[in-house]
Protein backbone atom coordinates (compact mmCIF):
# COMPACT_ATOMS: atom_id res chain seq x y z
CA UNK A 1 0.00 0.00 0.00
CA UNK A 2 1.23 3.50 -0.79
CA UNK A 3 0.78 6.56 1.42
CA UNK A 4 -2.57 7.64 -0.03
CA UNK A 5 -4.07 4.16 0.11
CA UNK A 6 -3.21 4.04 3.79
CA UNK A 7 -4.46 7.56 4.35
CA UNK A 8 -7.84 6.67 2.80
CA UNK A 9 -7.96 3.64 5.11
CA UNK A 10 -7.52 5.78 8.23
CA UNK A 11 -9.97 8.38 6.92
CA UNK A 12 -12.54 5.55 6.58
CA UNK A 13 -11.50 4.15 9.99
CA UNK A 14 -11.26 0.76 8.34
CA UNK A 15 -10.79 -1.92 11.03
CA UNK A 16 -9.46 -4.40 8.44
CA UNK A 17 -6.09 -2.67 8.58
CA UNK A 18 -5.71 -2.62 12.37
CA UNK A 19 -2.36 -4.16 13.23
CA UNK A 20 -1.14 -4.09 9.62
CA UNK A 21 0.35 -0.61 9.89
CA UNK A 22 0.44 2.24 12.41
CA UNK A 23 -0.36 5.93 11.97
CA UNK A 24 1.96 8.39 13.71
CA UNK A 25 0.87 12.04 14.00
CA UNK A 26 3.63 14.61 14.43
CA UNK A 27 1.32 17.31 15.82
CA UNK A 28 0.28 15.14 18.78
CA UNK A 29 3.29 12.83 19.20
CA UNK A 30 1.12 9.70 19.30
CA UNK A 31 0.53 6.73 17.03
CA UNK A 32 -2.80 5.02 16.42
CA UNK A 33 -4.44 2.04 14.79
CA UNK A 34 -6.11 2.80 11.42
CA UNK A 35 -9.62 2.60 12.91
CA UNK A 36 -8.94 5.13 15.68
CA UNK A 37 -12.15 7.17 16.22
CA UNK A 38 -10.21 10.42 16.68
CA UNK A 39 -10.43 13.12 14.00
CA UNK A 40 -8.46 12.25 10.88
CA UNK A 41 -5.12 14.11 11.06
CA UNK A 42 -3.85 16.29 8.23
CA UNK A 43 -1.86 14.33 5.69
CA UNK A 44 1.23 16.51 6.16
CA UNK A 45 1.35 15.50 9.84
CA UNK A 46 1.10 11.74 9.19
CA UNK A 47 3.84 9.12 8.95
CA UNK A 48 2.99 5.45 8.51
CA UNK A 49 5.06 2.70 10.15
CA UNK A 50 5.16 -1.02 9.52
CA UNK A 51 5.53 -1.83 13.21
CA UNK A 52 4.71 -0.22 16.53
CA UNK A 53 8.39 -0.59 17.42
CA UNK A 54 9.30 1.77 14.58
CA UNK A 55 6.85 4.33 15.94
CA UNK A 56 8.40 3.94 19.41
CA UNK A 57 11.88 4.44 17.95
CA UNK A 58 10.72 7.64 16.26
CA UNK A 59 9.55 9.01 19.61
CA UNK A 60 5.80 8.42 19.40
CA UNK A 61 3.56 7.04 22.14
CA UNK A 62 0.52 4.80 21.85
CA UNK A 63 -2.89 6.45 21.65
CA UNK A 64 -4.82 6.07 24.91
CA UNK A 65 -8.11 6.18 23.04
CA UNK A 66 -7.66 3.36 20.50
CA UNK A 67 -4.83 1.36 22.19
CA UNK A 68 -3.11 0.24 18.96
CA UNK A 69 -1.40 -2.69 20.70
CA UNK A 70 -4.77 -4.33 21.44
CA UNK A 71 -5.30 -5.65 17.90
CA UNK A 72 -4.43 -8.81 15.97
CA UNK A 73 -0.92 -8.88 14.53
CA UNK A 74 -0.04 -8.38 10.90
CA UNK A 75 -0.33 -11.32 8.47
CA UNK A 76 2.74 -9.93 6.69
CA UNK A 77 5.15 -12.08 8.71
CA UNK A 78 3.72 -15.18 7.03
CA UNK A 79 3.30 -13.60 3.60
CA UNK A 80 6.87 -12.29 3.64
CA UNK A 81 9.55 -14.94 3.30
CA UNK A 82 12.41 -12.44 3.49
CA UNK A 83 14.71 -11.94 6.47
CA UNK A 84 12.33 -9.45 8.08
CA UNK A 85 9.39 -11.86 7.99
CA UNK A 86 11.48 -14.78 9.23
CA UNK A 87 12.96 -12.64 12.01
CA UNK A 88 9.55 -11.46 13.19
CA UNK A 89 8.24 -15.02 13.44
CA UNK A 90 11.19 -15.90 15.67
CA UNK A 91 10.96 -12.71 17.73
CA UNK A 92 7.26 -13.36 18.37
CA UNK A 93 8.21 -16.89 19.47
CA UNK A 94 10.53 -15.41 22.12
CA UNK A 95 13.92 -16.25 20.59
CA UNK A 96 15.54 -12.95 21.61
CA UNK A 97 14.39 -13.39 25.22
CA UNK A 98 15.89 -16.90 25.29
CA UNK A 99 18.95 -16.54 23.07
CA UNK A 100 19.56 -12.83 22.59
CA UNK A 101 20.19 -10.98 19.34
CA UNK A 102 23.22 -13.16 18.61
CA UNK A 103 21.05 -16.29 18.82
CA UNK A 104 18.45 -14.78 16.50
CA UNK A 105 21.11 -13.73 14.01
CA UNK A 106 22.72 -17.18 14.09
CA UNK A 107 19.40 -18.86 13.33
CA UNK A 108 18.96 -16.59 10.31
CA UNK A 109 22.54 -16.98 9.07
CA UNK A 110 23.62 -13.37 9.61
CA UNK A 111 25.81 -11.46 12.00
CA UNK A 112 24.07 -9.41 14.68
CA UNK A 113 25.29 -6.23 13.00
CA UNK A 114 23.95 -7.25 9.59
CA UNK A 115 20.62 -8.28 11.08
CA UNK A 116 20.25 -4.98 12.92
CA UNK A 117 20.92 -3.08 9.70
CA UNK A 118 18.45 -5.16 7.67
CA UNK A 119 15.61 -4.89 10.19
CA UNK A 120 16.19 -1.17 10.75
CA UNK A 121 16.02 -0.61 7.01
CA UNK A 122 13.01 -2.89 6.37
CA UNK A 123 10.92 -2.35 9.50
CA UNK A 124 12.22 0.90 10.98
CA UNK A 125 13.52 -0.72 14.19
CA UNK A 126 16.24 -3.11 15.25
CA UNK A 127 15.69 -6.55 16.80
CA UNK A 128 15.86 -5.34 20.40
CA UNK A 129 13.24 -2.66 19.76
CA UNK A 130 11.00 -5.16 17.98
CA UNK A 131 11.31 -7.59 20.90
CA UNK A 132 10.59 -4.76 23.33
CA UNK A 133 7.38 -3.90 21.46
CA UNK A 134 6.36 -7.56 21.54
CA UNK A 135 6.91 -7.66 25.31
CA UNK A 136 4.86 -4.49 25.74
CA UNK A 137 1.99 -6.05 23.81
CA UNK A 138 2.10 -9.19 25.97
CA UNK A 139 2.22 -7.06 29.11
CA UNK A 140 -0.83 -5.07 27.99
CA UNK A 141 -2.75 -8.30 27.38
CA UNK A 142 -1.92 -9.58 30.86
CA UNK A 143 -2.64 -6.28 32.57
CA UNK A 144 -6.14 -5.89 31.13
CA UNK A 145 -7.10 -9.58 31.28
CA UNK A 146 -5.78 -10.77 34.64
CA UNK A 147 -5.22 -9.78 38.26
CA UNK A 148 -1.61 -10.94 38.20
CA UNK A 149 0.80 -9.06 40.41
CA UNK A 150 2.62 -6.39 38.44
CA UNK A 151 5.96 -8.06 39.12
CA UNK A 152 4.60 -11.32 37.72
CA UNK A 153 3.33 -9.50 34.63
CA UNK A 154 6.78 -7.98 34.15
CA UNK A 155 8.66 -11.27 34.15
CA UNK A 156 5.94 -13.18 32.33
CA UNK A 157 6.18 -10.63 29.51
CA UNK A 158 9.92 -11.17 29.17
CA UNK A 159 11.27 -8.11 30.99
CA UNK A 160 14.42 -8.57 33.05
CA UNK A 161 13.32 -6.29 35.87
CA UNK A 162 10.27 -4.49 37.22
CA UNK A 163 12.00 -1.17 36.57
CA UNK A 164 12.51 -2.03 32.90
CA UNK A 165 8.85 -3.06 32.73
CA UNK A 166 7.62 0.18 34.31
CA UNK A 167 9.83 2.32 32.07
CA UNK A 168 8.71 0.54 28.91
CA UNK A 169 4.99 0.74 29.74
CA UNK A 170 5.41 4.43 30.51
CA UNK A 171 7.30 5.12 27.29
CA UNK A 172 5.02 3.10 25.03
CA UNK A 173 1.59 3.84 26.51
CA UNK A 174 2.23 7.07 28.44
CA UNK A 175 0.59 5.38 31.44
CA UNK A 176 1.62 3.51 34.51
CA UNK A 177 0.91 -0.24 34.52
CA UNK A 178 -1.88 0.35 37.05
CA UNK A 179 -3.52 2.97 34.85
CA UNK A 180 -3.21 0.72 31.80
CA UNK A 181 -4.87 -2.12 33.70
CA UNK A 182 -7.82 0.15 34.46
CA UNK A 183 -8.51 0.61 30.74
CA UNK A 184 -9.30 -3.07 30.20
CA UNK A 185 -12.63 -4.81 30.50
CA UNK A 186 -12.95 -7.55 33.08
CA UNK A 187 -12.49 -11.02 31.64
CA UNK A 188 -14.81 -13.92 32.38
CA UNK A 189 -12.31 -15.45 34.76
CA UNK A 190 -9.39 -13.79 36.48
CA UNK A 191 -6.04 -15.20 37.50
CA UNK A 192 -5.79 -14.49 41.20
CA UNK A 193 -2.75 -12.58 42.25
CA UNK A 194 -0.37 -14.26 44.63
CA UNK A 195 -1.36 -17.87 44.01
CA UNK A 196 1.61 -18.83 41.83
CA UNK A 197 5.07 -17.29 41.89
CA UNK A 198 6.92 -16.76 38.63
CA UNK A 199 8.48 -20.07 37.62
CA UNK A 200 5.60 -22.09 39.02
CA UNK A 201 2.66 -23.32 36.94
CA UNK A 202 -0.11 -20.74 36.63
CA UNK A 203 -3.76 -20.77 35.59
CA UNK A 204 -5.25 -17.85 33.69
CA UNK A 205 -7.78 -16.83 31.06
CA UNK A 206 -6.99 -14.42 28.22
CA UNK A 207 -8.82 -13.01 25.23
CA UNK A 208 -7.30 -13.62 21.78
CA UNK A 209 -8.51 -10.99 19.27
CA UNK A 210 -8.88 -11.69 15.55
CA UNK A 211 -10.22 -10.02 12.44
CA UNK A 212 -13.72 -11.00 11.42
CA UNK A 213 -15.14 -13.04 9.80
CA UNK A 214 -13.93 -16.17 11.57
CA UNK A 215 -14.87 -19.67 10.42
CA UNK A 216 -14.96 -22.00 13.45
CA UNK A 217 -14.43 -24.97 11.14
CA UNK A 218 -10.77 -24.89 12.19
CA UNK A 219 -11.96 -26.51 15.43
CA UNK A 220 -13.40 -29.39 13.38
CA UNK A 221 -10.11 -29.74 11.50
CA UNK A 222 -8.24 -30.09 14.78
CA UNK A 223 -10.90 -32.31 16.36
CA UNK A 224 -10.73 -35.10 13.78
CA UNK A 225 -6.95 -35.18 14.15
CA UNK A 226 -6.83 -34.94 17.96
CA UNK A 227 -4.69 -37.58 19.68
CA UNK A 228 -6.46 -38.89 22.83
CA UNK A 229 -4.60 -38.01 26.02
CA UNK A 230 -2.65 -35.25 24.25
CA UNK A 231 -5.50 -33.32 22.65
CA UNK A 232 -9.26 -33.08 23.04
CA UNK A 233 -12.09 -31.27 21.28
CA UNK A 234 -15.75 -30.71 22.09
CA UNK A 235 -18.86 -28.84 20.93
CA UNK A 236 -21.55 -27.82 23.40
CA UNK A 237 -25.27 -27.37 22.82
CA UNK A 238 -24.94 -23.58 22.60
CA UNK A 239 -22.42 -23.89 19.77
CA UNK A 240 -19.30 -23.30 21.88
CA UNK A 241 -16.36 -25.17 20.41
CA UNK A 242 -13.29 -26.03 22.45
CA UNK A 243 -9.90 -27.48 21.60
CA UNK A 244 -7.26 -28.27 24.19
CA UNK A 245 -3.90 -29.95 24.37
CA UNK A 246 -0.64 -30.34 26.23
CA UNK A 247 2.50 -28.71 24.93
CA UNK A 248 6.21 -28.69 25.60
CA UNK A 249 7.69 -25.18 25.76
CA UNK A 250 11.32 -23.96 26.06
CA UNK A 251 11.30 -23.81 29.89
CA UNK A 252 8.34 -25.93 30.86
CA UNK A 253 5.30 -27.92 29.83
CA UNK A 254 1.84 -26.43 29.49
CA UNK A 255 -1.81 -27.32 29.13
CA UNK A 256 -4.25 -25.00 27.40
CA UNK A 257 -7.68 -24.85 25.82
CA UNK A 258 -9.15 -22.41 23.32
CA UNK A 259 -12.89 -21.77 23.04
CA UNK A 260 -15.02 -20.14 20.37
CA UNK A 261 -18.35 -18.75 21.55
CA UNK A 262 -20.79 -17.51 18.88
CA UNK A 263 -22.02 -14.92 21.37
CA UNK A 264 -18.51 -13.50 21.90
CA UNK A 265 -17.47 -11.86 18.61
CA UNK A 266 -13.94 -11.01 17.48
CA UNK A 267 -12.09 -13.00 20.12
CA UNK A 268 -11.37 -16.50 21.36
CA UNK A 269 -10.94 -17.43 25.01
CA UNK A 270 -7.64 -19.00 25.98
CA UNK A 271 -7.53 -20.93 29.25
CA UNK A 272 -4.08 -21.96 30.44
CA UNK A 273 -4.08 -24.41 33.33
CA UNK A 274 -0.35 -25.07 33.67
CA UNK A 275 2.52 -22.96 32.35
CA UNK A 276 5.72 -21.40 33.63
CA UNK A 277 5.01 -17.69 33.26
CA UNK A 278 8.37 -17.19 31.53
CA UNK A 279 6.97 -19.29 28.67
CA UNK A 280 3.70 -17.38 28.39
CA UNK A 281 4.72 -15.11 25.45
CA UNK A 282 5.84 -18.16 23.48
CA UNK A 283 2.58 -19.96 24.27
CA UNK A 284 0.50 -16.96 23.18
CA UNK A 285 2.43 -16.69 19.92
CA UNK A 286 2.04 -20.38 19.11
CA UNK A 287 -1.66 -20.49 19.92
CA UNK A 288 -2.23 -17.48 17.67
CA UNK A 289 -0.33 -19.31 14.92
CA UNK A 290 -2.33 -22.49 15.50
CA UNK A 291 -5.63 -20.69 14.91
CA UNK A 292 -4.29 -18.28 12.25
CA UNK A 293 -5.55 -15.31 14.27
CA UNK A 294 -3.42 -12.70 12.51
CA UNK A 295 -4.89 -13.45 9.07
CA UNK A 296 -6.73 -10.84 7.01
CA UNK A 297 -9.83 -12.87 6.07
CA UNK A 298 -11.53 -10.18 4.01
CA UNK A 299 -8.53 -9.78 1.71
CA UNK A 300 -8.24 -13.56 1.40
CA UNK A 301 -11.95 -14.08 0.73
CA UNK A 302 -12.03 -11.29 -1.85
CA UNK A 303 -9.20 -12.95 -3.78
CA UNK A 304 -10.67 -16.46 -3.54
CA UNK A 305 -14.19 -15.36 -4.46
CA UNK A 306 -12.85 -13.92 -7.72
CA UNK A 307 -12.26 -17.53 -8.86
CA UNK A 308 -15.66 -18.87 -10.01
CA UNK A 309 -14.72 -22.35 -8.80
CA UNK A 310 -14.41 -21.12 -5.22
CA UNK A 311 -16.98 -18.31 -5.14
CA UNK A 312 -19.80 -20.45 -3.73
CA UNK A 313 -17.56 -22.03 -1.10
CA UNK A 314 -16.30 -18.61 0.06
CA UNK A 315 -19.87 -17.34 0.35
CA UNK A 316 -20.81 -20.38 2.42
CA UNK A 317 -17.63 -20.43 4.52
CA UNK A 318 -16.34 -16.87 5.01
CA UNK A 319 -13.18 -16.35 7.04
CA UNK A 320 -11.68 -19.82 6.63
CA UNK A 321 -8.44 -20.27 8.60
CA UNK A 322 -5.30 -22.26 7.95
CA UNK A 323 -4.27 -24.31 11.02
CA UNK A 324 -0.73 -23.70 12.21
CA UNK A 325 1.61 -25.79 14.34
CA UNK A 326 2.58 -25.42 17.99
CA UNK A 327 5.62 -27.69 17.57
CA UNK A 328 7.45 -27.91 14.22
CA UNK A 329 9.13 -31.27 14.96
CA UNK A 330 5.85 -32.84 16.03
CA UNK A 331 4.18 -31.56 12.88
CA UNK A 332 6.81 -33.20 10.64
CA UNK A 333 6.28 -36.56 12.35
CA UNK A 334 2.51 -36.24 12.03
CA UNK A 335 2.85 -35.33 8.35
CA UNK A 336 5.11 -38.28 7.60
CA UNK A 337 2.76 -40.69 9.35
CA UNK A 338 -0.25 -39.23 7.55
CA UNK A 339 1.10 -39.58 4.04
CA UNK A 340 -1.00 -41.79 1.75
CA UNK A 341 -3.43 -42.90 4.48
CA UNK A 342 -6.75 -41.60 5.75
CA UNK A 343 -7.00 -39.07 8.55
CA UNK A 344 -8.62 -41.71 10.78
CA UNK A 345 -5.82 -44.20 10.11
CA UNK A 346 -3.21 -41.54 10.85
CA UNK A 347 -4.92 -40.71 14.13
CA UNK A 348 -4.86 -44.39 15.12
CA UNK A 349 -1.14 -44.65 14.34
CA UNK A 350 -0.37 -41.46 16.25
CA UNK A 351 -2.38 -42.66 19.24
CA UNK A 352 -0.23 -45.80 19.35
CA UNK A 353 2.93 -43.73 19.01
CA UNK A 354 1.87 -41.36 21.79
CA UNK A 355 2.60 -44.08 24.34
CA UNK A 356 6.26 -43.08 23.99
CA UNK A 357 5.50 -39.65 25.45
CA UNK A 358 5.97 -38.72 29.07
CA UNK A 359 3.07 -38.08 31.44
CA UNK A 360 2.14 -34.59 32.60
CA UNK A 361 0.65 -33.47 35.91
CA UNK A 362 -1.73 -30.59 36.47
CA UNK A 363 -3.13 -30.61 32.93
CA UNK A 364 -6.79 -30.21 32.09
CA UNK A 365 -9.38 -33.02 32.03
CA UNK A 366 -8.62 -35.71 29.47
CA UNK A 367 -5.01 -34.59 29.06
CA UNK A 368 -2.53 -37.12 30.37
CA UNK A 369 0.70 -36.94 28.42
CA UNK A 370 2.88 -34.94 26.07
CA UNK A 371 3.58 -35.74 22.46
CA UNK A 372 6.87 -37.71 22.43
CA UNK A 373 10.10 -35.79 22.00
CA UNK A 374 12.26 -36.72 19.05
CA UNK A 375 14.62 -38.43 21.50
CA UNK A 376 11.74 -40.51 22.88
CA UNK A 377 10.65 -41.37 19.34
CA UNK A 378 14.18 -42.40 18.39
CA UNK A 379 14.34 -44.62 21.47
CA UNK A 380 10.85 -46.18 21.53
CA UNK A 381 9.16 -45.32 18.25
CA UNK A 382 10.16 -48.34 16.20
CA UNK A 383 8.42 -50.73 18.59
CA UNK A 384 5.20 -48.70 18.46
CA UNK A 385 4.94 -47.90 14.76
CA UNK A 386 2.96 -50.14 12.45
CA UNK A 387 2.81 -50.31 8.68
CA UNK A 388 5.31 -50.64 5.82
CA UNK A 389 8.88 -51.06 7.02
CA UNK A 390 10.08 -48.41 4.60
CA UNK A 391 7.80 -45.80 6.14
CA UNK A 392 8.83 -46.79 9.67
CA UNK A 393 12.50 -46.47 8.68
CA UNK A 394 11.84 -43.00 7.22
CA UNK A 395 10.10 -41.76 10.37
CA UNK A 396 12.84 -43.16 12.58
CA UNK A 397 15.55 -41.56 10.43
CA UNK A 398 13.86 -38.16 10.66
CA UNK A 399 13.33 -38.54 14.43
CA UNK A 400 16.97 -39.43 15.00
CA UNK A 401 18.12 -36.54 12.81
CA UNK A 402 16.02 -34.08 14.82
CA UNK A 403 17.08 -35.61 18.15
CA UNK A 404 20.79 -35.26 17.32
CA UNK A 405 20.49 -31.78 15.82
CA UNK A 406 21.38 -32.94 12.33
CA UNK A 407 17.96 -31.68 11.20
CA UNK A 408 17.03 -28.28 12.59
CA UNK A 409 14.09 -26.31 11.19
CA UNK A 410 11.31 -24.13 12.49
CA UNK A 411 9.49 -20.82 12.32
CA UNK A 412 12.57 -18.97 11.07
CA UNK A 413 12.79 -20.92 7.82
CA UNK A 414 11.40 -19.98 4.43
CA UNK A 415 10.03 -22.37 1.82
CA UNK A 416 13.36 -22.73 0.02
CA UNK A 417 15.36 -23.51 3.17
CA UNK A 418 12.66 -25.95 4.25
CA UNK A 419 13.01 -27.76 0.93
CA UNK A 420 16.80 -27.95 1.31
CA UNK A 421 16.47 -29.45 4.78
CA UNK A 422 13.55 -31.85 4.30
CA UNK A 423 13.70 -33.17 0.74
CA UNK A 424 16.96 -35.14 1.31
CA UNK A 425 15.18 -37.16 4.03
CA UNK A 426 14.00 -40.61 2.93
CA UNK A 427 10.23 -40.74 2.63
CA UNK A 428 9.85 -36.95 2.32
CA UNK A 429 8.58 -35.51 -0.94
CA UNK A 430 7.04 -32.24 -2.21
CA UNK A 431 3.69 -32.94 -0.50
CA UNK A 432 5.36 -33.21 2.91
CA UNK A 433 7.39 -30.05 2.39
CA UNK A 434 4.33 -28.14 1.22
CA UNK A 435 2.21 -29.34 4.13
CA UNK A 436 4.89 -28.47 6.69
CA UNK A 437 5.34 -25.04 5.06
CA UNK A 438 1.62 -24.37 5.34
CA UNK A 439 1.35 -25.30 8.98
CA UNK A 440 4.76 -24.39 10.44
CA UNK A 441 5.62 -21.29 8.41
CA UNK A 442 2.05 -20.20 7.75
CA UNK A 443 3.02 -20.04 4.06
CA UNK A 444 -0.11 -18.68 2.35
CA UNK A 445 0.60 -19.71 -1.25
CA UNK A 446 0.98 -23.51 -1.18
CA UNK A 447 -1.23 -25.65 -3.39
CA UNK A 448 -1.01 -29.39 -2.72
CA UNK A 449 -1.98 -30.55 -6.22
CA UNK A 450 -1.15 -34.23 -5.57
CA UNK A 451 -3.05 -34.41 -2.28
CA UNK A 452 -5.84 -37.00 -2.42
CA UNK A 453 -8.26 -34.84 -0.43
CA UNK A 454 -7.56 -31.89 -2.75
CA UNK A 455 -8.39 -34.08 -5.74
CA UNK A 456 -11.60 -35.20 -4.03
CA UNK A 457 -12.46 -31.57 -3.30
CA UNK A 458 -11.95 -30.63 -6.93
CA UNK A 459 -14.61 -33.17 -7.88
CA UNK A 460 -17.15 -31.22 -5.83
CA UNK A 461 -16.37 -27.87 -7.47
CA UNK A 462 -17.87 -26.79 -10.80
CA UNK A 463 -15.78 -27.74 -13.85
CA UNK A 464 -14.79 -24.61 -15.77
CA UNK A 465 -12.47 -24.29 -18.73
CA UNK A 466 -9.74 -21.71 -19.14
CA UNK A 467 -8.66 -21.73 -15.49
CA UNK A 468 -5.35 -23.04 -14.20
CA UNK A 469 -5.41 -26.43 -12.44
CA UNK A 470 -3.16 -25.14 -9.66
CA UNK A 471 -5.27 -22.05 -8.86
CA UNK A 472 -2.60 -19.49 -9.75
CA UNK A 473 -5.43 -16.97 -10.20
CA UNK A 474 -5.84 -16.69 -6.41
CA UNK A 475 -2.13 -16.40 -5.56
CA UNK A 476 -0.77 -15.59 -2.98
CA UNK A 477 -3.65 -17.27 -1.11
CA UNK A 478 -3.56 -20.80 -2.56
CA UNK A 479 -3.08 -22.38 0.87
CA UNK A 480 -6.56 -21.09 1.74
CA UNK A 481 -7.87 -22.50 -1.54
CA UNK A 482 -6.45 -25.82 -0.36
CA UNK A 483 -8.40 -25.43 2.89
CA UNK A 484 -11.63 -24.90 0.92
CA UNK A 485 -10.91 -28.02 -1.13
CA UNK A 486 -10.25 -30.06 2.02
CA UNK A 487 -13.54 -28.81 3.42
CA UNK A 488 -15.32 -29.86 0.21
CA UNK A 489 -13.60 -33.26 0.35
CA UNK A 490 -14.89 -33.80 3.89
CA UNK A 491 -18.37 -34.17 2.37
CA UNK A 492 -17.15 -37.21 0.45
CA UNK A 493 -16.81 -40.65 2.07
CA UNK A 494 -13.06 -41.08 1.46
CA UNK A 495 -10.66 -38.53 2.93
CA UNK A 496 -6.89 -38.89 2.89
CA UNK A 497 -3.88 -36.70 3.63
CA UNK A 498 -4.23 -33.30 5.29
CA UNK A 499 -3.04 -34.87 8.56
Amino acid sequence: MDFWQRYRAIDARDIRFDGQFFTAVSSTGIYCRPSCPARTPKAENVTFYETSAAAHEAGYRACKRCLPEAVPGTPAWNIRSDIAGRAMRLINDGVITREGVDGLAHRLGYSARQLNRILSQELGAGPLSLARASRAQTARTLLVSTDMLLADVAFASGFNSVRQFNDTIGEVFAMTPTALRATGAKSVQRWRAGTSPVGAPAALTLNLPYREPFDPGIFDFLAVRAIPGIEYASTSEDGTRTYGRTLRLPRSTASFSVSYKPSLPAKLLLNVSAVDLHDLPTLLSRVRRLFDLDADPRAIDDALAADPRLASSVTTIPGIRMPGAVDPEELLVRAMIGQQITVAAARTALTQLSAAGSTIEGAGPGLERLFPTTAELADKGRALLRGPQRRIDSIMYASEAMATGKLDFGYGDDFESLERKLLPLPGVGPWTVGYVAMRVLGAPDVFLANDAAVRNGLKVLPVLSGLSPDFTEVSPWRSYATMHLWRAAAKRPAQTSGT
